[in-house]
């Protein structure tokens, strides 16, 4: 009987400390869920500025390729081709050059699907005639006409049956982007253009 009563004092005891063992063990929670930390970025995107620019000597610095494939949202084929015009003192013309980018493989200028020109003259009043000049021949030739905004400037918008162009000035400089066989579709050509001519009166930094 003794060998009885020990046996169940003894698992009693055991009971006991295992209960209070349990009461003692912490219970496990869920950690707190981590919120994720967004850090603003510290480098400014660099915003396009118009300038009444020096004439540049190479393509890339009129609008790069890379900007020109992202603006169009296509690659163009071949390489930009620089034409360099001469001054013309008669109309007050200091400098000239022609930028033709989407020239095809084993084809000429006449191809190129953009064409991008920058031109300097004497003074303001002479580069805004000639723009004006430009903008009333097309005007006759039965040429679509509306004024759209380039940047903080304003522009023309020069509808024609093959091609369609955007023309205007800044200071003594003045500026033109042509669309050439209808490569950019109507309907895209205010979302396209202009991005392009505030490019090309964008100096580099």
């Amino acid at each position: 009987m003794r060998g009885n009563k020990f046996f169940v004092a003894l698992g009693v005891g055991v009971l006991a400390v295992c209960a209070a063992c349990s009461a003692a063990a912490p219970q496990t929670q869920a950690p707190p869920p981590q919120i994720p930390k967004i850090t603003p970025s510290t480098t400014p995107s660099r915003v396009p500025v118009m300038v009444d620019r020096a004439l540049p000597d190479d393509c890339e610095l009129v609008v790069p390729v890379d900007v020109m494939n992202a603006t169009l949202g296509q690659e163009l084929p071949g390489e930009p081709r620089i034409i360099v015009g001469i001054k013309e003192p008669a109309i007050g013309r200091t400098g000239k050059i022609d930028c033709y980018y989407g020239i095809p493989e084993k084809k000429g200028l006449p191809d190129a699907k953009i064409v991008i020109g920058l031109s300097t003259y004497n003074d303001d009043l002479t580069a805004r005639t000639r723009v004006t000049e430009s903008v009333e021949a097309e005007r006759g030739e039965g040429a679509k006409i509306t004024e759209v905004d380039v940047g903080k400037q304003k522009g023309t918008l020069v509808e024609g049956k093959d091609e369609q162009l955007l023309i205007g000035s800044l200071g003594k400089s003045t500026f033109v982007v042509r669309n050439r066989h209808n490569f950019i579709p109507k309907e895209k050509l205010i979302a396209i253009l202009p991005v392009l001519a505030v490019q090309s009166m964008t100096p580099p930094v």
